[in-house]
């Protein structure tokens, strides 16, 4: 375990450190709550704030749709399968594809000069970018569906695999339809596995930054781009510690994602042990 516990401490326990230390000093360093007076203060970064949470709202909620689905298709399919392994292999890249390799992806395919746009505007002479652009909140949401959908595959499919044959079976012998099993069986046991898959996808969501970053090049008024904004000092010079802030406030907000998604997994493993 101990190169393991060196790896975190480095690469998350240092920076987590810098980030909540800065957020509650000055630029002399002493200490203060003026960076978080001023993000909740300033119109822009409650804008940003906003903006975000509703980004990550709907960029968790339609993939953990979609991702079930497919999930269930494939569980449902035979468990020795080409396509099961196949959807398997690709849902653990896919998942994990993402910052700016997934960013150049998407600008190389749907930009304004990317494959996809040129080949739809030379095939049916429809200019894609009148109507969709990559640096906007739409295509970053849009570009979240990549990896959001393959997690939730992952998330999903071992709750999938815990419906019990004999749990249809008793159902069955007892006269319920299968909606019946569904509604009154399968749904009540897999939501608290759902719910807190879900709760993963938004503080995936909410918290991603390269991808954001990458696409929209801090044109969109999200929390990433404000704090690339500040940490930069792009728009008004001496302001990192506020930038600090808003990344303490996106820790904060994950945190409590991750405290709610404990519990409502502790629920859901009482059934699928």
């Amino acid at each position: 375990m101990l190169p393991f516990a060196v790896i975190v401490v480095a690469f998350l326990g240092v920076p987590l450190y810098y980030v909540i230390h800065g957020a509650f000093s000055t630029n002399t360093g002493g200490f203060t709550l003026a960076n978080f007076s001023a993000v909740f203060s300033h119109a822009q970064y409650l804008r940003a704030l906003r903006n975000d949470a509703v980004l990550a709202l709907w960029t968790s909620i339609g993939p953990a749709i979609l991702g079930l689905w497919f999930a269930a298709a494939i569980v449902a399919g035979n468990p020795d399968g080409l396509l099961r392994r196949i959807v398997a292999s690709a849902s653990g890249v896919l998942a994990y594809f993402a910052g700016a390799p997934l960013a150049f992806a998407v600008i190389a395919s749907y930009g304004t000069l990317g494959t996809v746009t040129v080949l739809i505007n030379s095939l049916f002479h429809v200019n894609l970018t009148n109507t969709f652009s990559t640096a906007s909140i739409l295509g970053v949401g849009l570009t979240y569906f990549y990896f959001q959908i393959p997690l939730m595959v992952i998330f999903v499919t071992p709750a999938l695999e815990g419906l019990r044959p004999e749990w249809e079976e008793a159902a069955r012998n007892l006269g319920a339809t299968r909606a019946q099993y569904l509604r009154r069986v399968a749904a009540p046991v897999l939501a608290p596995s759902v719910i807190a898959a879900t709760l993963l996808l938004f503080g995936s969501a909410f918290s991603a930054y390269a991808t954001a970053l990458a696409l929209d090049g801090g044109t969109i008024d999200i929390v990433p781009t404000q704090i690339n904004l500040a940490l930069s000092n792009n728009v008004i010079v001496g302001q990192t510690n506020v930038g600090e802030a808003l990344g303490a406030e996106m820790i904060l907000i994950v945190a409590v994602v991750m405290v709610l998604y404990w519990f409502v997994q502790r629920r859901a493993g009482r059934w699928l042990r």
